[in-house]
């Protein structure tokens, strides 16, 4: 196999790159190296070009092979990788985001990136490596693309401080993580996690991730340079001259009173019976058919000329906000009667529907995948059906993009959720998209914070989230927006969202449609989302401003106690006997941690009550010289034996009943008599040996005087 390896500097670290024939079929391939972490990404690019289609086709693939990390997954009966995880799904996003806005959208050849990961060690995320593989196939392949791109994660905390691409321990107890990805010195994409960071930390940390991917990308185009392939000449989509004047010439005085209304309904409504009526005149003018089926782009690159012309000389917004105005919010608790806790968030047409569910600590997600194994307590779902944005469509399950979305609310809330020891119930939200009109993510953030708070879940405080927009004229002018909504985010340069608290950041994504942008435009847009984040959490803030201190009557309870982890085998029983009574007998759910902590899940506190008071039976521990309540079960010619409750017995010598010689002990007790007793002896086996005749009891008078008699 033939073979050329580079090796990369990445902060304090190595990265090989190496180049073979391995997939020799694709446009360009290359295996990246970060100790044992080893991914693959091919870049294949279709052999003729698309014109039925009206967008660019680019698919993006980030494979997971369980192999990888030496780990058989799967039923029984399909031991192999099915669809992918929520994992591979953001890695694919991540990667998607960072090199789509390099290629030009005229382009019409289908375009494929696989990475596939092939080797996973415990310390290295095969993330930041997947982006410069991608980075590198696509770059020495003759794809037109304008790369090449670089990433790094950079974490911080205030005992380790700044860290460049730290590995899974070190992002573990950082308190931000961010991965920052662009073209030569700008940025492209941000995605990043934090626990109530300020923006000044975030503004340093995102300027290394800067300095890091600019001495990244020196490196990739030197390789580039040296072995990379001829681009190859393709035509883009081109639009026909005359009927582009034409067009331009019909909307002169027509767009702009289409464009700028208010009301989101009535402004697609004129947009569409302004399109109507362009094609109505272009047909009218006998151009050829095939020189008109580019009106509707042409058509969407007229609006987007003037959405920025607007924007950029006149400060005005197709609704007619100002810069820096939110649009009008409404928030409502308590919508729903049944479920453990709902809220409403609307923000404009932007409208979101937050619903809690509570359950008990074994409905928690049980994640098994390449990279991540465990379980997680808390979850945040996000739908986004059609009628949301007035469009028909199939209901089919969440898509990547409702994937996304979810995992970035949940990051957001993640730091404000108690502990498990705080609070021990597994902890859903889902978030229901209503009416769509941009930033539907962040809405779904403030509508779940809410519903939190009304459900009685302990969080900390409220968080918010915005979405910013940018307006650019490619020459050094730009004008950032505050809520982009509708034609903002279409046809916006970036989409900007950041959530926290009033004490900082805990979740922020940026991507872009032009090539990057630089540091300053990122720190002016912190420092916006900062008001308007602010803004809202005021808002929030008036309609309930601390968790409710009773959980819905519908909501299940959850009661905790400690036992031995030597006694969770006497809990459990042979088979699960004794533990299934219990849940049985009181209908229950019970779950044993191994730490022997014990949570009992109930509809009520009775039946709770019931079924801690049969596992303390079972897990007491008995003392010699206690007294204790027994029950005769069975009677033997030696003594009786003793129910204690739970499963303990207790041997009642026949000795041991009276102060006299016993000759018969019918004489003394009877079978199912309840005594009061005391405990006599402990053996180290947990043998129990009892008296009665050290316990004053009242019938031993009695039989002591018919003695004597």
């Amino acid at each position: 196999m033939q073979k050329k390896q580079y090796q990369l500097k990445a902060g304090d670290k190595s990265i090989t790159v190496e180049f073979s024939n391995l997939a020799e079929q694709t446009n360009g391939s290359v295996m990246v190296r970060m100790g044992d972490t080893i991914v693959l990404a091919s870049a294949v690019m279709g052999k003729e070009d698309r014109a039925d289609l009206g967008f660019f086709p680019l698919l993006v693939d980030y494979e997971e092979k369980y192999y990888a990390a030496g780990k058989i997954y799967g039923s029984r009966f399909m031991r192999r990788e099915s669809r992918p995880s929520e994992t591979a799904i953001l890695n694919d996003r991540l990667i998607d985001r960072t090199i789509r806005p390099l290629f030009s959208d005229k382009l019409r050849r289908e375009i494929q990136v696989v990475i596939t990961c092939l080797s996973i060690d415990e310390e290295n995320d095969p993330d930041i490596l997947s982006i410069i593989a991608a980075s590198l196939a696509l770059g020495v392949s003759n794809i037109p693309w304008q790369g090449p791109v670089a990433a790094a994660r950079i974490s911080w905390s205030e005992e380790k401080g700044f860290l460049v691409n730290p590995n899974y321990q070190e992002k573990e107890k950082a308190s931000l993580n961010v991965v920052v990805s662009g073209p030569n010195d700008l940025i492209n994409m941000l995605e990043a996690g934090a626990n109530e960071v300020s923006e000044e930390v975030f503004k340093e940390a995102i300027e290394l991730g800067q300095k890091e991917i600019s001495n990244l990308n020196k490196q990739l185009i030197e390789i580039i340079n040296e072995i990379g392939k001829p681009k190859e000449e393709i035509a883009f989509q081109e639009w026909n001259k005359d009927v582009e004047k034409e067009i331009e010439t019909f909307l002169k005085d027509k767009l702009e009173t289409a464009l700028y209304v208010q009301d989101k309904t009535e402004r697609d409504d004129k947009l569409s019976i302004l399109k109507e009526e362009l094609i109505k005149y272009l047909e009218s003018k006998d151009y050829p058919e095939e020189s008109l089926k580019d009106v509707g782009s042409i058509f969407h690159d007229q609006i987007d000329k003037v959405v920025h012309k607007n924007v950029l000389e006149k400060d005005k917004r197709p609704d007619l906000r100002k810069l820096d105005e939110i649009r009008n919010l409404e928030m409502e608790v308590d919508i729903l009667p049944r479920p453990h806790g709902s809220a409403l968030f609307m923000r404009g047409k932007t409208h979101a529907l937050s619903v809690v569910t509570l359950g008990s600590p074994s409905d928690v997600l049980l994640l098994q995948g390449m990279e991540v194994t465990g379980e997680k307590r808390f979850l945040h779902h996000y739908n986004f059906p059609s009628y949301s944005s007035g469009e028909v469509g199939p209901l089919r399950g969440p898509g990547r993009r409702e994937i996304g979305h979810g995992a970035l609310g949940e990051k957001a809330l993640l730091p404000v959720i108690p502990l498990q020891e705080e609070f021990p119930y597994t902890i859903r939200i889902v978030s229901e998209i209503l009416s769509s009109n941009g930033s539907t993510s962040m809405a779904a953030t403030c509508a779940s914070s809410l519903a939190l708070m009304a459900s009685g879940v302990p969080i900390k405080s409220h968080v918010s989230g915005i979405a910013m927009g940018l307006m650019t004229d490619g020459k050094g002018k730009y004008k950032i927006l505050t809520d982009i909504q509708g034609p903002e985010d279409h046809y916006g340069d970036m989409d900007f969202k950041a959530a926290g608290t009033k004490n900082g950041i805990t979740a922020l994504q940026m991507d872009v449609k032009i090539k990057g942008v630089n540091m300053q435009i990122v720190s002016d847009i912190l420092d916006r989302s900062k008001e308007a984040r602010f803004f809202i959490l005021d808002k929030m803030n008036q309609v309930i401003s601390e968790p409710r201190k009773n959980l819905s009557p519908f909501a299940p309870r959850i009661f905790t106690l400690k036992i031995k982890k030597e006694q969770i085998g006497s809990l459990i029983g042979p088979g699960g006997k004794v533990i299934n009574k219990i849940i049985e007998d009181n209908e229950v759910a019970i779950d044993i941690e191994e730490d022997g902590t014990v949570f009992i899940t109930a509809p009520d506190e009775n039946k709770a009550q019931s079924a801690i008071q049969e596992i303390k039976n079972i897990t007491k521990e008995f003392v010699p010289g206690e007294l204790v309540d027994g029950k005769v079960s069975q009677i033997r010619d030696f003594g009786a034996i003793i129910d204690l409750g739970g499963t303990k017995e207790g041997l009642l010598h026949i000795s041991e009943l009276a102060p006299w010689h016993v000759a018969k002990v019918e004489d003394i007790i009877h079978q199912d008599e309840k005594l009061k007793l005391k405990i006599k002896k402990v053996e180290a086996n947990g043998k129990i040996s009892l008296s009665l005749k050290d316990v004053s009891h009242p019938k031993d008078d009695e039989k002591n005087k018919r003695n004597k008699k």
